[in-house]
């Protein structure tokens, strides 16, 4: 039996989160308190939440972890011509932040790999889209001609950033945007970007699997950081990718 957490509850040690042999591998609570307060006390354990509709709260540990180290970002040679005709392309814009309702939107109508429903449903979205209004929540998006073509979002705390979900309407649109959020990690010291469950896809871009004591380590040093400052979109960014200076031409 996994514990029922009241809004008092704290987390359970995640080393008692279920194992590799059983039917929920990485669950370890249940509950249904969904607030911002509780969704800091989970990501700053490496917790998250994951659950279907009609399901309470459940939270999760997984071991071992998929995570995108950001100095081993995997960017193809195709990738990399997407990404340089698009950084020249009149139309053709990477922005943050600036329709996170859509991406969330989009990305909830995108199920994940296996599955044949969402797992971002409505309260899901409400209490994220809360918790980006505080700035802990933030959206990189790929347009094209003023239309929204493709991006993702995540959490950030500290200097660590949480990738929770990510769509995309056109040929490598998410990728685009993945890209970016490297970029904008590496320039602001962000070295590791969690990708929560073990994908082939994530593994082509250079993520792989940490322990879980791993991880966590790793989250005890860089949340206690000062978050970036800035999630402003600044094109100087993309030299972390491509080693030149990039100026767009403009619409």
């Amino acid at each position: 039996m996994i514990p029922w957490l009241h809004p008092d509850t704290p987390f359970p040690d995640t080393a008692q989160a279920l194992g590799p042999d059983s039917d929920a591998p990485g669950l370890l609570a249940a509950g249904d308190d969904l607030s911002t307060e509780r969704l800091q006390a989970a990501y700053q354990r490496g917790i998250f939440p994951w659950f279907s509709e009609g399901q309470p709260v459940l939270w999760w540990s997984t071991d071992p972890r998929m995570v995108l180290p950001v100095a081993e970002f995997k960017l193809s040679r195709s990738l990399r011509k997407t990404l340089q005709r698009f950084l020249i392309t009149p139309g053709c814009e990477l922005r943050i932040d600036s329709a996170f309702e859509a991406v969330s939107q989009a990305c909830a109508s995108t199920p994940r790999d296996g599955q044949a429903g969402t797992w971002i449903l409505p309260e899901m979205r409400a209490v994220y889209a809360q918790w980006h209004r505080m700035g802990r929540v933030h959206s990189f998006e790929t347009w094209i001609d003023g239309t929204l073509v493709g991006g993702l979002y995540g959490v950030s705390i500290g200097r660590m950033f949480y990738g929770e979900s990510m769509f995309s309407h056109r040929t490598d649109a998410s990728k685009i945007a993945l890209a970016g959020l490297v970029a904008f990690c590496r320039r602001h010291g962000i070295e590791v970007i969690d990708c929560q469950q073990e994908t082939a896809h994530l593994a082509s871009l250079g993520a792989r699997p940490w322990p879980r004591a791993r991880f966590e380590d790793h989250l005890n040093r860089v949340t206690a950081l000062p978050p970036p400052d800035n999630w402003a979109y600044d094109e100087s960014i993309w030299s972390e990718l491509t080693g030149t200076e990039h100026q767009h031409p403009g619409p």
